[in-house]
C-alpha cells in the first residue's frame, strides 16, 4: 500500500502544471518617452524585427521597444534571479554575467559563477550578431529554476559584451523556447531538458498574455489550462520544426484579400510585440486601415476612428482568426497618438504573429505532435 501511494504521489507531482508569471511592465518605448529621448533613441536604434530571424550570428536578438511581458527565473545554487522575455522565436538561454562591462549590463542583474556551486564552464564561446551592435560571450552549465521546477546542467550563455540597446530594455536575458536546431553552438534548449529530465506531463507549453492587466499572464510547461480560453481548440501543423512556423493562406479586410495572396508562412512568436510582415503587404493592411506612416515607419491612426475601423481576418491552415481595432491598435498616452501594430519586416516573405495577435489567442505549442494549438483568450 505505501509502495503504490508513493507511486500515485509522484504522479500528482508530475502532473502538476509549472506555471511562471509573466509580468506585463512598461515598454522601452513608454520609458523613453518619458525621460524624452524617444526620438533620438529611434534614431540610434532603428527598429528591424525580422533581424533575429535572418541574422549570422549563433543567437537571436532583438530592439524590439514594445515588448513588455517577461518572467523571473534563476541560475545557481543559491539562486541568482533574472528577468527574462519567453521567447519563441529563439532557442537558447542567456544573461549578462559579473565580467561584462557594457552599458546595457550595468543596469541589469548580473550572474556570478563564483557564488554558485553548481556551476561549471562550458569552455566555448558564443556571440550575437545584429545590425545595429552584438553580444559575446561564454557557454556555461548551472541549475536554472523555473517556476519552482529546478533543471540540471542548463547550458546557457554568460554574456560579456553587450549592444548599447539592450541598456533601455526591462528584461535582463531572453530564455529561448524554439527548437534545438536553431540553437547556438548546438545547447540544449530549456524546455527541451525539461522534457528528458521527466519534469513536464506533457511535452508542450502555453502561453497566455493578458490583454490590459499588468498581472495575469502565464506560461505554463506541461499543460493546457483551460480557464485561459474559450470554445475550441484549432490545431494546426508545424510547417518547419525550427520555429514555431505554420502556412498562413490570406489576410482579408471586410473579405478582400490585402496580403498574402496565394499563401505564405508565419511565425508564432511571443518575443516579437508586433505583427510583422513584408514592408509592400504591411503598407497595403495599414492603408486600407486609413494610417499613415511617420518617419519612423510607425503606422498611425487617429484615435476617435478606431471604434470604426475594420476588422483583420489571418487565414491560417484553412481557419480564420480575427483581430478587431481595438485589440490592433495601442494608444501612447503622452503623445496622445495611435498607432497599429502592423509592422514593416522588409523585403522578407514571411509573417511574424507576436504579441498583438496572442493576446487575442491562447496558444499552445506542442512538440510531441509538432503542431500549435489556437483558442479564443478569455
Amino acid at each position: 500500500m505505501m509502495k503504490w501511494a508513493v507511486v500515485l504521489c509522484a504522479l500528482v507531482a508530475l502532473s502538476e502544471s509549472i506555471k511562471i508569471s509573466l509580468i506585463k511592465g512598461k515598454t522601452a518605448r513608454e520609458t523613453l518617452m518619458e525621460k524624452g529621448i524617444w526620438e533620438e533613441t529611434r534614431q540610434k536604434f532603428p527598429s528591424n524585427p525580422m533581424a533575429k530571424f535572418y541574422q549570422t550570428g549563433d543567437e537571436a536578438m532583438t530592439n524590439d521597444a514594445d515588448l513588455s511581458y517577461y518572467g523571473v527565473i534563476s541560475i545557481g545554487t543559491p539562486p541568482q534571479s533574472f528577468k527574462v522575455i519567453f521567447d519563441t522565436g529563439s532557442s537558447n538561454l542567456w544573461v549578462p554575467s559579473v565580467s561584462c562591462s557594457s552599458q546595457a549590463c550595468q543596469n541589469h542583474a548580473k550572474f556570478n559563477p563564483a557564488q554558485s556551486t553548481t556551476f561549471s564552464w562550458a569552455n566555448q564561446p558564443v556571440s550575437i550578431q545584429y545590425g545595429t551592435g552584438s553580444m559575446t560571450g561564454q557557454l556555461a552549465y548551472d541549475t536554472v529554476s523555473v517556476g519552482g521546477i529546478s533543471v540540471t546542467q542548463q547550458i546557457f550563455a554568460a554574456s560579456q559584451t553587450e549592444a548599447p540597446f539592450m541598456a533601455i530594455m526591462v528584461a535582463d536575458g531572453i530564455l529561448g523556447l524554439a527548437f534545438p536546431n536553431l540553437a547556438a553552438s548546438g545547447a540544449t534548449p530549456v524546455f527541451d531538458n525539461m522534457m528528458t529530465q521527466g519534469l513536464v506531463s506533457q511535452n508542450l507549453f502555453s502561453v497566455y498574455l493578458s490583454r490590459n492587466s499588468a498581472e495575469g499572464s502565464v506560461v505554463s510547461f506541461g499543460d493546457i489550462e483551460s480557464n485561459y480560453y474559450t470554445g475550441q481548440i484549432t490545431w494546426i501543423p508545424l510547417s518547419s520544426e525550427t520555429y514555431w512556423q505554420i502556412n498562413m493562406d490570406s489576410v482579408t479586410i471586410n473579405g478582400n484579400t490585402v496580403a498574402c495572396n496565394g499563401g505564405c508562412q508565419a511565425i508564432i512568436d511571443t518575443g516579437t510585440s508586433q505583427i510583422v510582415g513584408p514592408t509592400t503587404e504591411i503598407k497595403n493592411i495599414n492603408s486600407w486601415l486609413g494610417a499613415t506612416a511617420d518617419k519612423y515607419g510607425d503606422a498611425l491612426v487617429n484615435c476617435n476612428n478606431i471604434p470604426n475601423m475594420p476588422e483583420v481576418t489571418f487565414t491560417l491552415n484553412g481557419n480564420a482568426f480575427t483581430i478587431s481595432a481595438s485589440a490592433y491598435t495601442s494608444q501612447d498616452w503622452l503623445s496622445n497618438s495611435c498607432r497599429t501594430g502592423f509592422g514593416n519586416g522588409g523585403t522578407q516573405q514571411l509573417w511574424i504573429l507576436g504579441d498583438v495577435f496572442i493576446r487575442q489567442y491562447y496558444a499552445i505549442f506542442d512538440r510531441q505532435n509538432n503542431s500549435v494549438g489556437l483558442a479564443q483568450a478569455t
